[in-house]
């Protein structure tokens, strides 16, 4: 068929569901091939809106993800009797005559064990458990994270007690060597410290002016988490964190592991 405004070209009409479409013309000349001709009553045909094939738009991508896993242990296992967890790491930061003397000399308020016990899953049966369930953990987060292990895997390659009486801080680090890094919560008092991350791009962003109170929280420049007890949260392990001053009263339990890529 012809139509009025083709100039004398055959234009091809096609009929798709309810819609019928006519081959534009003017296709070779930047716009759609297809459009949609409108009638007019009994007057006839009305001339279609020609529209070009790429409509300009503005994209704004996030790109290069910082990803924070934030579950409850019981997510993925039986859950740890958080009362039965806190009397085993009380036990233990009373036993440990070698981590409280590293305490010491190192100026940490409270207690770790990180520099004199690395093998807590094989001393208590609980920090078995307690691995068991937080294997299952780092293996959802590392689907998460899209990670390519080929024929290796991430094992867990050191756990350790974090006890942080009133006044005691965690100053602001990253743990090399591992690629998750987490902790799970024994005790949270009210007011506790939440645990505080830090952008990994911060250091390069020499010229950047700070963002607004209300910014989004993916542009935020820190981030403060407030865990609960029985939960667990996980990050890759280049990502600076901090636990600032405790100002409570109560101790703040918690459990720290790093997963390293293991044949």
């Amino acid at each position: 068929m012809r139509h009025p405004d083709s100039g004398g070209v055959c234009s091809e009409v096609r009929r798709i569901g309810g819609l019928s479409l006519r081959r534009n013309p003017l296709a070779n000349k930047g716009c759609r091939a297809w459009v949609s001709p409108t009638l007019r009553g009994d007057i006839g045909w009305v001339k279609p809106t020609l529209l070009p094939d790429h409509i300009p738009m503005t994209q704004i991508k996030s790109l290069f993800a910082t990803r924070l896993y934030h579950a409850q242990l019981s997510a993925h296992g039986a859950p740890i009797d958080p009362d039965e967890m806190e009397a085993s790491c009380i036990a233990i930061a009373n036993d440990d005559e070698a981590g409280q003397d590293w305490c010491e000399e190192n100026g940490y308020a409270g207690y770790t064990s990180y520099a004199s016990l690395d093998d807590l899953p094989y001393r208590f049966p609980i920090f078995k458990d307690l691995k068991k369930v937080l294997d299952k953990h780092v293996k959802t987060f590392a689907k998460d994270l899209a990670f390519d292990l080929g024929e290796r895997k991430l094992k867990l390659d050191s756990l350790w007690i974090n006890i942080l009486p009133e006044g005691g801080i965690h100053t602001a680090h990253i743990h090399p060597h591992s690629v998750i890094s987490g902790t799970t919560y024994v005790t949270m008092p009210e007011g506790a410290s939440a645990i505080k991350f830090e952008d990994p791009r911060l250091a390069m962003m020499m010229a950047a002016p700070g963002r607004v109170k209300d910014a989004p929280e993916e542009l935020r420049q820190f981030i403060y988490v407030e865990p609960a007890v029985g939960d667990v949260l996980l990050w890759e392990s280049w990502l600076r964190h901090e636990v600032p001053m405790n100002m409570v009263e109560e101790d703040r339990v918690s459990v720290s592991f790093n997963y390293g890529w293991s044949d």
